[in-house]
């Protein structure tokens, strides 16, 4: 019985990491995906526009995640002024974590 219980438990706590990953993957799609793009690569129409980086190219090794959750917290302006980023201030501290892990794992290579 005891066998039992830990494996319902085991597999509860993998539904629940795989609903949390199916969560973060629809909020990157919601959110993120227009300017970076689907596949981190960045070569949306808007991500052209702002200049968006390519993830995919090492590029995010190089920030660290505190750069990152300010980044996603307060937005990116450009040189100009101009907001190329806006700030996603209605994230939880969960959500940007989990985001950014999201990103790291799918295109960091």
């Amino acid at each position: 019985m005891r066998r039992l219980i830990f494996v319902l438990a085991i597999l509860g706590a993998a539904a629940a990491a795989r609903a949390d990953d199916d969560a973060t993957a629809k909020l990157y799609k919601t959110q993120c995906a227009n300017c970076h793009g689907k596949d981190g690569k960045g070569q949306t129409t808007a991500g052209k526009a702002a200049g968006v980086k390519d993830w995919t190219d090492g590029t995010l090794k190089k920030v660290t995640d505190e750069e990152f959750i300010a980044q996603v917290r307060n937005g990116k302006k450009g040189d100009d002024g101009k907001e190329k980023m806006p700030p996603f201030k209605k994230l939880t501290d969960e959500q940007v974590k989990a985001l950014i892990a999201y990103v790291r794992a799918s295109f960091s290579g």
